[in-house]
């Protein structure tokens, strides 16, 4: 069936569990009861061949061979016509991938021939249609009236929430021979596995209410680091329970039972770089809004004497802010339902373009007059009398401004970063959230003369393969530029061994998947992943909610024992902690370190020994210069090595090693800017600070 010069590898996932086999490989003999591999998650990490497997599958349950056709067996296996449904940007690949393993007919329902793929399907002309997410949307009342066979739901996590028309469409195919693939099955909360595996296997999970009360509920609280020792009990019988339930439906793979022995491995770090002053000015500014003051100070009694909270009296509204009323424009008086939280993610916004560039407050001039307005008049508030330094409040254009790093500082971590990768010939990828921010960083990588590419949305369809397949085969390209949200997934980007994400985003799975574009089958070398957060920004609530998140995903899908190191209780009003309310995603934060606030809690409670992923050996190599948060201030101190005997020494200037570095090769100098190296997912756990240092020599 299949070419087996694919490597021993695509075998074990067809073969490797007794429960999954589908047929021999050997002696191709179906198994008569395929049907029931049909209501399954297929939950395989990113980069292990989903898309092969599952052609593997299908191959064998319709009797298909690549080498030499049998028209017994390819009769005997007649069926209906498959259903995938996957991202815009891995439609083509699929394609080839069909061609490449299998005799298929394929044709892709998608742009302007869906009426011809039609007629085709109807005159039994098609055995696969492939689509993508949107056309399906659209087009679900015209393809809920075929008879399908089976329906694949590629990056089956975006059917995470039940309220979504996605949702609601891929419920009303009629089949029940439904598999989803996906990498990450679980990204925010417990009850987007509920999701997924009521609509691949529904009831399988109970009704949604016993899951939330058995699983959900027990769970997150039993995480709690001051929890009871008898809701830890609970929590973790519940969490094995739920565990054997799902490997009945769930075939799970993961890079290291699979190919970690043919990878050369990834190195995670987290760079806290120090916001610029004028940064550090706007952003404090920006917190002193009457609109985020309204949201800072909503359950204080109101100023008018009444018994009732602020939010509850005179302050439900904000008439005098600067955001508030431009989202109000048609009903200044009353405002919403939802006011005054519906300023919540506005204001966020706000915030993480100010960590991110200053640039990013300016009116966008592809945005409608109106809007420009009011952003230029909330720019005009926060920089206040620093206007002058960031040339006004109207957008720029001017190279020269645009390309300077002057007052960014993630991008003069980059710009020192990136000097010493392209010095080695490292190939490295560039994701960010904004296509601002990627106009902002194109301007960057042109003035500084570096080759490179770009992916967004706005890329056809038809351009993106030739996109990766350049920058792969080329070796005079340095620098692929990525918008996360439209090159995250599917792309296969082996020739890069440097992964810097610009900016975090709430679901971690997002920024693991733009890693994972290069730590994937293929790789050759060890990959480096680098993800910029502004220190002493919300972005460090962030990524502690990354952590939090993905330790849930840990215990429920993998039944992990995760240490308990927060507070805060997601969806629970009554433990917020130090992650979850308002108040906390608008604290002031850039004096200090979030992140090390939490490390150092749990040092005093005797909670946990910080320990470093790496043996005191491999330090030794390395010349790495650690930090313990114990031993001093993050944000003002630093380390260096003195003598032979490697002693730790406090300095007035940050210096610190490039990770991975070893006796005789660069230092690297970054400013005020912190590093942490952490065992991926277990960051608190594994992680030791580092002070990135700013002198590039030779040793």
């Amino acid at each position: 069936m299949l070419r087996m010069e694919r490597k021993k590898r695509r075998k074990v996932g067809i073969l490797g569990d007794p429960n999954w086999v589908c047929f021999s490989l050997i002696t191709r003999d179906p198994l008569s009861h395929w049907s029931c591999l049909c209501q399954m998650m297929f939950l395989l990490y990113r980069g292990l061949g989903k898309t092969i497997q599952t052609i593997a599958f299908l191959a064998a349950i319709f009797g298909k061979d690549r080498e030499s056709a049998d028209p017994v067996k390819e009769k005997a296996g007649k069926k209906g016509p498959v259903l995938i449904i996957c991202p815009t940007s891995v439609i083509q690949n699929w394609e080839i991938e069909f061609s490449r393993w299998a005799t298929f007919t394929v044709s892709l329902y998608h742009g302007a021939n869906r009426d011809l793929i039609l007629e085709k399907l109807e005159a039994g002309g098609a055995e696969i249609i492939i689509t993508s997410f949107d056309t399906f949307r659209i087009h679900s009342s015209i393809l809920s009236e075929i008879k399908w066979e089976i329906m694949i739901v590629d990056e089956a996590h975006r059917l995470k929430n039940e309220k979504s028309k996605l949702y609601g469409a891929c419920s009303e195919i009629s089949t029940q021979k439904r598999i989803g693939l996906t990498g990450t099955i679980m990204q925010n909360k417990m009850m987007e596995l509920f999701n997924l595996f009521d609509w691949v296997a529904p009831g399988s999970l109970g009704t949604r209410e016993h899951f939330r009360e058995f699983y959900d509920e027990p769970l997150r609280h039993g995480q709690r680091s001051t929890a009871p020792e008898r809701f830890v009990r609970v929590a973790d019988e519940r969490k094995e329970h739920l565990v054997a339930v799902l490997r009945k439906y769930m075939l799970r793979r993961t890079k290291e039972e699979t190919i970690g022995h043919l990878m050369m491995g990834k190195e995670d770090n987290v760079v806290f770089c120090s916001m610029s002053e004028l940064q550090k000015r706007v952003y404090r500014r920006m917190l002193q809004l009457p609109d985020v003051q309204c949201l800072i100070n909503k359950d204080l009694p109101c100023t008018c004497g009444s018994p009732l909270k602020q939010v509850e009296c005179c302050k439900r509204i904000v008439p005098d802010g600067i955001i508030w009323p431009y989202l109000h424009r048609d009903n200044p008086e009353e405002g919403c339902d939802s006011c005054p939280f519906c300023l919540v993610l506005p204001c966020l916004g706000k915030l993480q373009q100010i960590s991110n560039h200053l640039e990013l407050v300016k009116p966008n001039p592809r945005d409608e007059t109106d809007k420009q307005r009011k952003d230029a008049e909330f720019a005009s508030t926060v920089f206040g009398p620093d206007i002058d330094l960031v040339g006004g409040f109207a957008h720029r254009e001017s190279f020269m401004d645009l390309s300077d790093v002057k007052h960014c500082g993630k991008m003069q971590a980059l710009e020192k970063l990136m000097s010493s990768w392209a010095s080695r010939g490292d190939k490295i990828l560039l994701f960010s959230y904004s296509v601002r921010m990627l106009d902002i960083l194109e301007r960057f990588l042109i003035r500084r003369g570096y080759s490179f590419s770009r992916l967004d949305g706005s890329t056809p369809t038809n351009m993106r393969q030739s996109l990766v397949d350049d920058f792969n085969s080329s070796p005079s390209k340095q620098v692929f530029l990525i918008s996360t949200r439209a090159g995250g997934l599917g792309l296969n980007l082996v020739s890069a061994n440097r992964v810097v994400i610009f900016d975090p985003n709430w679901n971690p799975a997002h920024d693991l998947q733009a890693q994972d574009r290069s730590f994937r089958f293929g790789q050759k070398r060890h990959v480096v992943v680098f993800r910029l957060l502004a220190a002493g920004s919300f972005e460090e609530l962030v990524y502690s909610r990354q952590v939090y998140k993905q330790q849930l995903s840990n215990i429920a899908v993998s039944g992990k024992m995760e240490k308990r190191y927060f507070e805060g209780v997601q969806d629970c009003k009554q433990f917020k902690g130090e992650l979850f309310g308002i108040c906390n995603l608008f604290r002031d934060l850039s004096d200090k370190l979030f992140t090390s606030e939490i490390i150092e809690l749990h040092e005093r409670q005797g909670k946990d020994e910080m320990q470093c992923s790496t043996s005191k050996q491999e330090i030794t190599e390395l010349e790495a210069y650690f930090l313990p948060p114990k031993q001093a201030s993050i944000r003002n101190s630093s380390v260096s090595q003195t003598g032979n005997n490697n002693e730790m020494a406090i300095t007035s200037k940050p210096v610190l090693k490039e990770m991975g570095k070893r006796q005789g090769e660069r230092f690297l100098k970054l400013g005020p800017t912190m590093l942490m190296n952490c065992q991926i997912y277990n960051f608190f756990v594994q992680a030791f600070y580092m002070l990135i240092g700013m002198k590039t020599s030779s040793t």
